[in-house]
């Protein structure tokens, strides 16, 4: 049986050193290949926080699929890990499937379609940055969300109780639910200009993670009062 280079190889494909390239790319076809873990059932091939020496180069190989129109191609991986804690392939695949690459909240994702309703995320990354963002013409959504000035000047205001559906995590959980709530930001990315300074009362929202998840099954996230009118409805 192959292993992963002689596979990589096979379909024409080269990476910078084998020991630690997670992407790889075939320059005369045109496609990028990445190796999907079976533990990422929602396709995700690249997170912003990750590390290590291949994210450079898969980075410009996400360049490549986004700017320069290469097909983007993923093989099924099964993960094991070494006595240290280390991801390390089980098996493969030896297959390659056409994806096409979708973004949210700083993720990138190999998707069937290229619709970000197939995405439900709604994660809380808690991280000081500035109260003014630049906005540029791809940017994560949860760089406002995570924004913990304006977070807190959100909450301040709302407090912990969803604004959607009213769910109070202390009032539920006891202790272990106190000051706990995931914040939305409403206003349309598309919308943003050079510089963007988010107002913490009418941009962001607290939200319970169910409706924050609905919230962003839309493409763009319907708004904070369109949810609220259809639990109204089903009430």
């Amino acid at each position: 049986m192959m292993n992963r280079k002689q596979f990589i190889e096979s379909v024409g494909a080269t990476c910078k050193n084998w020991n630690w390239s997670w992407s790889f790319v075939n320059y005369e076809e045109r496609f990028i290949v990445f190796g999907l873990w079976d533990v990422h059932q929602d396709g995700l091939i690249l997170d912003e926080n990750w590390s290590g020496p291949g994210k450079k180069q898969s980075i410009e190989h996400i360049r490549l699929v986004i700017k320069e129109g290469y097909q983007l191609k993923i093989f099924p991986m099964e993960q094991s890990r070494t006595e240290e804690g280390r991801a390390k392939i089980k098996s493969f695949e030896p297959v390659l499937i056409d994806k096409n690459l979708v973004k949210e909240h700083g993720h990138w994702y190999a998707v069937s379609d290229n619709g970000l309703a197939k995405i439900s995320i709604a994660e809380e990354v808690l991280a000081p940055e500035t109260y003014i963002e630049g906005a540029t013409s791809v940017i994560s959504v949860n760089a406002y969300e995570r924004n913990s000035k304006a977070r807190a000047a959100c909450i301040d205001h709302y407090g912990f109780k969803c604004f959607i559906c009213g769910f109070d995590f202390e009032g539920f959980y006891g202790p272990l639910g106190k000051r706990y709530i995931h914040v939305h930001h409403e206003v349309a990315l598309s919308s943003l200009k050079q510089e963007y300074s988010v107002d913490p009362i009418n941009d962001l929202k607290p939200l319970c993670p169910n409706c924050h998840a609905i919230i962003h099954r839309t493409h763009p996230p319907m708004s904070v009062f369109e949810l609220k009118s259809i639990l109204k409805e089903r009430s």
